[in-house]
């Protein structure tokens, strides 16, 4: 009987040791379990980490790519931007190279012609063509001198224009000769060459080299005929 009950004590004595072996291992496990659950967590913290080290990265190369795209953008439209200042400087100068002061009107810068019309009779038409570069002012009327008379042809002043006529280079101005008046008669100085001389602005004397034509074959002038001051009309010229 005492044997039985060591028996039995030894027994529950061992059952309580794998008990208690299967506690240890059933808390071992557990912790294993915790680690295995850790060890993910540490991956994770990894994960994020490497996530926001590379969104880092990546957002500062995007802000930088971004910044240097505008910067490269906003220095081409600087550099476009002086080139067309540039430009506009540079047309500016042409413009005001190009716009000069105009001279006064004279034999030298200027091409002058006579010719004879048919209507009104016994007239002549003076035209003087600006061949210079830049515009000239046919002040009041042409000085005119047949052959070698002594006294300048007379001046119309009722024919004064409203405005001094201005000549851009290539324009003409224009003024008529009538020969002789009703009252001269047969009393008429026939002549082959005429000076045609420019006043200035002050309308005392001649400036400049007068132009020297010849005339029409025949031409006779009297004492009463007259020269009307330039005209930037052909017909206004005609009109007297």
């Amino acid at each position: 009987m005492r044997n039985h009950i060591r028996t039995t004590a030894l027994a529950a004595t061992a059952l309580l040791a794998a008990l208690s072996l299967t506690a240890c291992g059933g808390s071992d496990s557990a912790n294993d379990g915790k680690a295995g659950a850790a060890a993910p967590a540490a991956n994770a913290t990894t994960t994020d980490t490497g996530k926001d080290a590379g969104g880092t990265k990546d957002a500062k190369e995007t802000d930088s790519g971004t910044a240097q795209a505008p910067a490269e953008n906003t220095s081409t439209t600087s550099k476009s931007s002086s080139a067309g200042s540039s430009s506009k400087k540079s047309s500016a100068g042409a413009t005001g190279s190009g716009s000069k002061t105009p001279v006064t009107c004279t034999g030298s810068n200027t091409k002058v012609t006579v010719t004879k019309v048919s209507r009104p009779i016994n007239h002549l038409l003076l035209t003087a063509t600006n061949t210079g570069s830049v515009p000239c002012y046919a002040y009041h009327a042409p000085a005119l001198r047949f052959d070698d008379a002594q006294a300048a042809f007379p001046v119309l002043r009722d024919s004064i224009p409203q405005a001094v006529v201005t000549l851009a280079p290539g324009q003409s101005a224009y003024a008529s000769i009538g020969l002789f008046g009703e009252s001269d008669g047969q009393d008429l100085h026939k002549s082959t060459h005429l000076g045609v001389y420019f006043t200035g602005k002050a309308d005392q004397g001649s400036t400049g080299a007068p132009a020297n034509l010849t005339l029409p074959a025949g031409t006779a002038w009297g004492d009463n005929g007259f020269v009307t001051y330039w005209q930037s009309e052909m017909s206004d010229a005609l009109m007297y």
